[in-house]
This record gives C-alpha cells, sequence and structure tokens, in this order.
C-alpha cells in the first residue's frame, strides 16, 4: 500500500506517517508534500499512490485546487481541524476524513474503510471537481458549524444555533439560542469571515446572529442599541459608522 501525505504542518505529517508505518508495517510512504504548487508538481508526474491523507488549508491554497486541476486516481482521507463548511463535502463525496488532532484509532479506521472499498475504487472514479464545487457552494449557501471544545469532548456547533460570539477578558466564547455557552479557540476576525453573511459585527465584543436580533433603538444619538432574544452580559451598541451596513444587513434574505 503506498501512500503520500498532503500537510502543511510538519511535526502533524511526521506523526501521521509514524502511526500509519507502526499499524500498517507494509506500508509505503511514498512523499510527504506541503503546499499545493508542490503537489501539483509531484502528480502531474507520478501517479502511483493508492492513497492520499490530505489537510485541507494549506500555506498556498486549498487541497481542493489539486485534485480538479489534475486527474488523479486515487481516494483521499481528508485531514482536517474541522474546516466548518467542507464537513459537509467529505461526507457526500469522500471516502473519509480524520479530524485534528487525530487518533491512531481514527487513523485506522479510515485506512481499514478504505481497505474494504478498494475493490469499488476502481470502479467509481471520486468526483474530486464535484467535491470543490460543493464546498464552495456550502460557503455560499450553509451557515455550516464551529467547533468547540467540553473537558475531553469536541463538539460541533450549527452556526444557526448560535445567537452571538462575545469577547471578554480576551476570550471569545459563544451563547446558543437555548443559552448554552462556550468557549471557542477562534478570534473574532477569524469567525466574522466564517459566519458572514449570517453574522454582523456588532463592535469589537460581540457577533451577531441576523435571527437573534429582536430590535434597534437611538441610543446616546450617534449610536444604536441592539436587543437580542438571547440575554447578554453587556449592552450592545453599533456606532454611527457602521449603523447604515447594520440595517442594510438586517434586510437581506
Amino acid at each position: 500500500m503506498k501512500l503520500v501525505i498532503i500537510e502543511d504542518e510538519k511535526v502533524t505529517a511526521r506523526d501521521l506517517a509514524q502511526t500509519i508505518e507502526q499499524l500498517f508495517p507494509e506500508a509505503q510512504i511514498l512523499k510527504i508534500l506541503s503546499t499545493v504548487k508542490e503537489s501539483l508538481l509531484y502528480f502531474t508526474e507520478a501517479s502511483d499512490a493508492d492513497l492520499i491523507f490530505s489537510d485541507i488549508q494549506l500555506g498556498d491554497g486549498q487541497s481542493f485546487e489539486i485534485f480538479s486541476r489534475i486527474d488523479i486516481a486515487a481516494p483521499v482521507i481528508f485531514c482536517t481541524a474541522f474546516d466548518e463548511y467542507a464537513l459537509h463535502a467529505f461526507k457526500a463525496n469522500g471516502i473519509d476524513y480524520i479530524l485534528k488532532p487525530f487518533t491512531t484509532e481514527a487513523v485506522a479506521a479510515s485506512i481499514n474503510k478504505y481497505l474494504s472499498l478498494k475493490g469499488k475504487v476502481a470502479e467509481n472514479a471520486f468526483p474530486y471537481k464535484a467535491l470543490e464545487q460543493l464546498f464552495i457552494s456550502r460557503r455560499t449557501t450553509d451557515a455550516g458549524a464551529v467547533l468547540v471544545y467540553q473537558k475531553d469532548k469536541i463538539l460541533p456547533i450549527a452556526l444557526n444555533n448560535i445567537a452571538f460570539f462575545y469577547l471578554k477578558n480576551g476570550v471569545v466564547h459563544l451563547t446558543t439560542f437555548d443559552k448554552k455557552n462556550y468557549l471557542i479557540n477562534k478570534n473574532m476576525e477569524e469567525l466574522g469571515k466564517i459566519a458572514e453573511p449570517l453574522f454582523f459585527r456588532a463592535n469589537r465584543q460581540f457577533l451577531v446572529n441576523r435571527k437573534a436580533v429582536l430590535d434597534a433603538s437611538n441610543y446616546l444619538s450617534r449610536k444604536l442599541s441592539v436587543s437580542l432574544s438571547v440575554p447578554t452580559e453587556e449592552s450592545i451598541t453599533i456606532s454611527k459608522e457602521k449603523i447604515s451596513q447594520f440595517l442594510d444587513w438586517l434586510t437581506q434574505p
């Protein structure tokens, strides 16, 4: 069994390679690639890999670009820190995915899944172009989810179920519509990119879900005060410069 690993984190790539070799001594790691560019060059000249482990977010782009630009027959097991949108695409089209930080059991299960499907792989090419397009469409039509950590568990929380994110003492929290609170390991800037257009960055502290907004009223003549359906510890105000943008956002479908 010949494998290629596409991963831009050197420690993660090394650990994954060692885990695979320990679990399956007959496995041969042909190459560890770290960028889209390097991968494109490699697969243009080499095509004898039986299986590929691939991260999604690489330093110079997304790994989907590799599979859409080059006809690669080998199936892919995606290794991801839970890209909030792409997970849907994996379930629809991919052979499997492993959530970072991966476990030995998860790697073993994915490879065993590949081995069980090996006969079918030759009959049915994996539609990587469709996978990429589904990923793109999910970014615009599906709210997606974010990961939260609770004790020893990793939980996906759908953005549709989150009323707001808020920054407190340098730590980002989220509150769901059923008033559950979680810590999240992302900053507000990252969340803003992930959560648009469903969420609006009201100010430095709050990122609010459109579905949570009850009303807005004048506040000190130069700001808006926003009320949500889920109580907040502090009042949410929007500066005069952002009022027009906020009102336009409220009317979006």
